[in-house]
Protein backbone atom coordinates (compact mmCIF):
# COMPACT_ATOMS: atom_id res chain seq x y z
CA UNK A 1 0.00 0.00 0.00
CA UNK A 2 1.33 3.41 -0.91
CA UNK A 3 -0.09 6.65 0.38
CA UNK A 4 0.44 9.28 -2.26
CA UNK A 5 -1.74 11.72 -0.36
CA UNK A 6 -3.30 13.57 -3.23
CA UNK A 7 -5.61 16.19 -1.81
CA UNK A 8 -8.44 16.72 -4.24
CA UNK A 9 -9.68 19.89 -2.65
CA UNK A 10 -11.18 22.10 -5.27
CA UNK A 11 -10.06 25.59 -4.41
CA UNK A 12 -12.99 27.51 -2.99
CA UNK A 13 -14.04 30.35 -5.29
CA UNK A 14 -13.00 33.86 -4.42
CA UNK A 15 -16.51 34.23 -3.00
CA UNK A 16 -17.66 37.25 -4.90
CA UNK A 17 -21.14 38.52 -4.26
CA UNK A 18 -22.93 35.42 -5.59
CA UNK A 19 -22.41 31.67 -5.75
CA UNK A 20 -23.90 29.29 -8.29
CA UNK A 21 -25.57 26.00 -7.32
CA UNK A 22 -22.37 23.95 -7.43
CA UNK A 23 -20.46 26.53 -5.39
CA UNK A 24 -23.10 26.88 -2.69
CA UNK A 25 -23.35 23.08 -2.42
CA UNK A 26 -19.60 22.89 -1.82
CA UNK A 27 -19.78 25.83 0.61
CA UNK A 28 -22.50 24.10 2.66
CA UNK A 29 -20.99 20.62 2.17
CA UNK A 30 -24.20 19.18 0.78
CA UNK A 31 -25.13 17.67 -2.57
CA UNK A 32 -26.49 19.85 -5.38
CA UNK A 33 -29.83 18.07 -5.29
CA UNK A 34 -30.17 19.10 -1.63
CA UNK A 35 -29.68 22.71 -2.71
CA UNK A 36 -32.55 22.32 -5.17
CA UNK A 37 -34.68 20.85 -2.37
CA UNK A 38 -33.93 23.90 -0.23
CA UNK A 39 -34.80 26.17 -3.15
CA UNK A 40 -38.07 24.33 -3.78
CA UNK A 41 -38.97 24.70 -0.12
CA UNK A 42 -38.02 28.38 -0.17
CA UNK A 43 -35.66 27.69 2.73
CA UNK A 44 -32.47 29.24 1.37
CA UNK A 45 -31.68 32.80 0.19
CA UNK A 46 -31.64 32.84 -3.60
CA UNK A 47 -32.26 34.85 -6.72
CA UNK A 48 -32.93 33.82 -10.30
CA UNK A 49 -30.91 35.48 -13.06
CA UNK A 50 -31.11 34.43 -16.69
CA UNK A 51 -32.84 31.19 -15.79
CA UNK A 52 -30.18 30.17 -13.26
CA UNK A 53 -30.25 30.23 -9.48
CA UNK A 54 -27.67 32.42 -7.74
CA UNK A 55 -27.06 32.62 -4.00
CA UNK A 56 -25.89 35.88 -2.35
CA UNK A 57 -22.96 35.02 -0.11
CA UNK A 58 -23.80 37.59 2.56
CA UNK A 59 -27.35 36.29 2.77
CA UNK A 60 -26.16 32.67 2.91
CA UNK A 61 -23.81 33.51 5.78
CA UNK A 62 -26.61 35.27 7.64
CA UNK A 63 -28.94 32.32 6.99
CA UNK A 64 -26.33 29.92 8.35
CA UNK A 65 -25.86 31.98 11.49
CA UNK A 66 -29.61 32.21 12.04
CA UNK A 67 -30.08 28.49 11.40
CA UNK A 68 -27.36 27.49 13.85
CA UNK A 69 -28.68 29.90 16.47
CA UNK A 70 -32.00 28.11 16.17
CA UNK A 71 -30.35 24.77 16.77
CA UNK A 72 -30.17 23.65 13.16
CA UNK A 73 -26.88 23.37 11.29
CA UNK A 74 -27.20 22.58 7.58
CA UNK A 75 -23.78 20.88 7.25
CA UNK A 76 -24.03 17.14 7.70
CA UNK A 77 -23.08 15.46 10.99
CA UNK A 78 -19.94 13.29 11.11
CA UNK A 79 -20.36 10.26 8.84
CA UNK A 80 -20.71 6.76 10.29
CA UNK A 81 -17.60 4.60 10.59
CA UNK A 82 -18.19 2.91 7.26
CA UNK A 83 -16.07 2.43 4.15
CA UNK A 84 -18.39 1.99 1.18
CA UNK A 85 -17.75 1.17 -2.44
CA UNK A 86 -16.00 -1.49 -4.44
CA UNK A 87 -15.21 -4.84 -2.88
CA UNK A 88 -11.55 -5.68 -2.35
CA UNK A 89 -10.57 -8.94 -0.60
CA UNK A 90 -7.46 -7.41 0.96
CA UNK A 91 -9.39 -4.45 2.35
CA UNK A 92 -12.14 -6.73 3.63
CA UNK A 93 -9.55 -8.79 5.52
CA UNK A 94 -7.68 -5.73 6.84
CA UNK A 95 -10.86 -4.20 8.22
CA UNK A 96 -11.67 -7.41 10.09
CA UNK A 97 -8.19 -7.84 11.53
CA UNK A 98 -7.07 -4.26 12.22
CA UNK A 99 -9.38 -3.51 15.13
CA UNK A 100 -10.19 -0.18 13.49
CA UNK A 101 -13.91 -0.45 14.20
CA UNK A 102 -14.64 0.42 10.58
CA UNK A 103 -17.36 -1.48 8.73
CA UNK A 104 -17.28 -2.33 5.02
CA UNK A 105 -20.32 -1.80 2.80
CA UNK A 106 -19.54 -3.27 -0.62
CA UNK A 107 -21.78 -2.06 -3.40
CA UNK A 108 -19.73 -0.73 -6.32
CA UNK A 109 -17.33 2.16 -6.83
CA UNK A 110 -19.78 4.88 -7.83
CA UNK A 111 -22.30 3.92 -5.17
CA UNK A 112 -19.49 4.22 -2.65
CA UNK A 113 -18.76 7.75 -3.78
CA UNK A 114 -22.47 8.57 -3.59
CA UNK A 115 -22.62 7.20 -0.03
CA UNK A 116 -19.66 9.35 0.94
CA UNK A 117 -21.17 12.43 -0.71
CA UNK A 118 -24.44 11.80 1.16
CA UNK A 119 -22.66 11.53 4.51
CA UNK A 120 -23.39 7.80 4.81
CA UNK A 121 -19.73 6.73 4.75
CA UNK A 122 -16.45 8.34 5.79
CA UNK A 123 -14.48 6.76 2.94
CA UNK A 124 -14.98 4.97 -0.36
CA UNK A 125 -13.04 2.28 -2.18
CA UNK A 126 -12.98 2.53 -5.94
CA UNK A 127 -11.37 1.47 -9.22
CA UNK A 128 -12.99 3.57 -11.93
CA UNK A 129 -11.33 3.66 -15.33
CA UNK A 130 -11.56 7.02 -17.11
CA UNK A 131 -12.08 5.67 -20.61
CA UNK A 132 -9.42 6.29 -23.20
CA UNK A 133 -7.36 8.34 -20.77
CA UNK A 134 -6.30 5.12 -19.10
CA UNK A 135 -6.31 6.81 -15.69
CA UNK A 136 -8.10 5.66 -12.60
CA UNK A 137 -10.31 7.30 -9.98
CA UNK A 138 -9.22 10.97 -9.97
CA UNK A 139 -11.91 12.08 -12.42
CA UNK A 140 -14.66 10.16 -10.62
CA UNK A 141 -13.64 11.54 -7.21
CA UNK A 142 -13.39 15.11 -8.49
CA UNK A 143 -16.85 14.87 -10.04
CA UNK A 144 -18.55 13.27 -7.04
CA UNK A 145 -16.81 15.19 -4.25
CA UNK A 146 -15.96 18.54 -5.85
CA UNK A 147 -15.21 21.20 -3.28
CA UNK A 148 -14.63 18.76 -0.43
CA UNK A 149 -11.24 18.29 1.24
CA UNK A 150 -10.32 14.64 0.75
CA UNK A 151 -7.22 12.48 0.74
CA UNK A 152 -6.74 9.75 -1.84
CA UNK A 153 -4.68 6.69 -0.94
CA UNK A 154 -3.31 4.01 -3.24
CA UNK A 155 -4.48 0.83 -1.54
CA UNK A 156 -3.54 -1.76 -4.15
CA UNK A 157 -2.61 -2.44 -7.75
CA UNK A 158 -4.68 -5.35 -9.00
CA UNK A 159 -5.00 -7.45 -12.14
CA UNK A 160 -8.43 -7.44 -13.74
CA UNK A 161 -9.41 -10.05 -16.26
CA UNK A 162 -11.73 -12.82 -17.35
CA UNK A 163 -12.49 -15.42 -14.69
CA UNK A 164 -13.44 -18.83 -16.09
CA UNK A 165 -14.08 -22.30 -14.70
CA UNK A 166 -11.06 -24.37 -13.69
CA UNK A 167 -9.29 -25.66 -16.79
CA UNK A 168 -11.09 -23.08 -18.95
CA UNK A 169 -13.31 -25.68 -20.65
CA UNK A 170 -14.55 -23.25 -23.32
CA UNK A 171 -10.97 -22.20 -24.13
CA UNK A 172 -11.85 -18.53 -23.68
CA UNK A 173 -8.87 -16.30 -24.46
CA UNK A 174 -10.50 -12.92 -25.14
CA UNK A 175 -13.71 -10.96 -24.83
CA UNK A 176 -14.56 -11.88 -28.43
CA UNK A 177 -14.78 -15.52 -27.36
CA UNK A 178 -17.65 -14.67 -25.03
CA UNK A 179 -19.87 -14.03 -28.04
CA UNK A 180 -18.32 -16.58 -30.39
CA UNK A 181 -18.63 -19.43 -27.88
CA UNK A 182 -21.95 -18.30 -26.42
CA UNK A 183 -20.49 -18.19 -22.95
CA UNK A 184 -22.79 -17.37 -20.05
CA UNK A 185 -21.45 -14.13 -18.62
CA UNK A 186 -21.99 -12.95 -15.07
CA UNK A 187 -21.86 -9.15 -14.94
CA UNK A 188 -21.65 -6.64 -12.11
CA UNK A 189 -24.14 -3.99 -11.08
CA UNK A 190 -24.13 -0.57 -12.76
CA UNK A 191 -21.52 1.69 -11.20
CA UNK A 192 -19.18 -1.15 -10.22
CA UNK A 193 -15.61 -0.60 -11.40
CA UNK A 194 -15.46 -4.07 -12.99
CA UNK A 195 -18.64 -3.34 -14.95
CA UNK A 196 -17.27 0.01 -16.13
CA UNK A 197 -14.12 -1.79 -17.32
CA UNK A 198 -16.13 -4.53 -19.05
CA UNK A 199 -18.27 -2.01 -20.94
CA UNK A 200 -15.19 -0.03 -21.99
CA UNK A 201 -13.33 -3.12 -23.22
CA UNK A 202 -16.39 -4.41 -25.10
CA UNK A 203 -16.77 -1.06 -26.87
CA UNK A 204 -13.08 -1.00 -27.71
CA UNK A 205 -13.35 -4.49 -29.19
CA UNK A 206 -16.43 -3.52 -31.20
CA UNK A 207 -18.66 -5.97 -29.34
CA UNK A 208 -22.34 -5.34 -28.62
CA UNK A 209 -23.26 -6.19 -25.00
CA UNK A 210 -26.77 -7.03 -26.17
CA UNK A 211 -25.35 -9.95 -28.17
CA UNK A 212 -23.84 -11.59 -25.08
CA UNK A 213 -25.63 -14.19 -22.98
CA UNK A 214 -25.70 -12.68 -19.49
CA UNK A 215 -27.16 -13.91 -16.23
CA UNK A 216 -30.37 -12.12 -15.22
CA UNK A 217 -28.96 -10.98 -11.87
CA UNK A 218 -25.59 -9.18 -11.63
CA UNK A 219 -23.08 -10.17 -8.95
CA UNK A 220 -22.97 -7.78 -6.02
CA UNK A 221 -19.23 -8.06 -5.41
CA UNK A 222 -16.06 -9.87 -6.50
CA UNK A 223 -16.80 -12.90 -4.32
CA UNK A 224 -20.31 -13.38 -5.70
CA UNK A 225 -18.95 -13.19 -9.25
CA UNK A 226 -16.31 -15.85 -8.58
CA UNK A 227 -18.88 -18.04 -6.84
CA UNK A 228 -21.22 -17.85 -9.84
CA UNK A 229 -18.44 -19.24 -12.03
CA UNK A 230 -17.25 -21.79 -9.46
CA UNK A 231 -20.77 -23.16 -8.97
CA UNK A 232 -21.39 -23.49 -12.71
CA UNK A 233 -24.00 -20.76 -12.97
CA UNK A 234 -21.79 -18.79 -15.37
CA UNK A 235 -18.94 -19.58 -17.74
CA UNK A 236 -17.08 -16.32 -17.25
CA UNK A 237 -17.04 -12.91 -15.62
CA UNK A 238 -14.71 -9.94 -15.30
CA UNK A 239 -13.11 -9.62 -11.88
CA UNK A 240 -9.86 -9.48 -9.94
CA UNK A 241 -7.24 -12.21 -10.02
CA UNK A 242 -7.39 -12.65 -6.24
CA UNK A 243 -11.03 -13.74 -6.45
CA UNK A 244 -10.20 -16.28 -9.16
CA UNK A 245 -7.35 -17.71 -7.10
CA UNK A 246 -9.50 -17.95 -3.98
CA UNK A 247 -11.90 -20.31 -5.77
CA UNK A 248 -9.32 -22.17 -7.89
CA UNK A 249 -10.55 -20.68 -11.16
CA UNK A 250 -8.69 -19.80 -14.35
CA UNK A 251 -7.82 -16.19 -15.08
CA UNK A 252 -7.09 -14.38 -18.36
CA UNK A 253 -5.59 -10.97 -17.62
CA UNK A 254 -6.95 -7.84 -19.30
CA UNK A 255 -5.09 -5.05 -17.50
CA UNK A 256 -3.59 -3.77 -14.26
CA UNK A 257 -5.79 -1.38 -12.34
CA UNK A 258 -5.49 0.95 -9.37
CA UNK A 259 -7.72 0.44 -6.34
CA UNK A 260 -7.78 3.57 -4.19
CA UNK A 261 -9.38 4.73 -0.97
CA UNK A 262 -10.71 8.26 -0.74
CA UNK A 263 -11.43 9.61 2.73
CA UNK A 264 -12.47 12.95 4.16
CA UNK A 265 -9.44 14.93 5.30
CA UNK A 266 -10.79 15.24 8.84
CA UNK A 267 -11.63 11.53 9.06
CA UNK A 268 -8.20 10.61 7.69
CA UNK A 269 -6.53 11.84 10.88
CA UNK A 270 -8.99 10.24 13.29
CA UNK A 271 -8.13 7.01 15.19
CA UNK A 272 -10.30 4.50 13.23
CA UNK A 273 -8.76 5.26 9.86
CA UNK A 274 -5.27 5.65 11.29
CA UNK A 275 -5.64 2.20 12.89
CA UNK A 276 -6.38 0.73 9.46
CA UNK A 277 -3.37 2.44 7.91
CA UNK A 278 -1.08 1.36 10.74
CA UNK A 279 -2.21 -2.25 10.33
CA UNK A 280 -1.66 -2.13 6.56
CA UNK A 281 1.81 -0.68 7.09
Amino acid sequence: MRNYAITLQMRRPAMSDFMNTREVAAYLRIKERKVYDLVAGKEIPRTRVGGKWLFPKDSIDAWLAESMAGGFAPPSPPPPRVIAGSHDPLLDWALRESGSGLAFLAGGSLLGLDAMADGKALAAGLHVLAGNEGTYNVRAVTKALAGRPVVMIRWASRRQGLITAKGNPLAITSLADLEAKKARLVTRQAGAGSQILLEFELARAGLDPAELETLPTPAGNETELAQAVAHGKADAGVGVQAAAEEYGLDFIALRWEKYDLVVGRREYFEPPFQALLAFAG
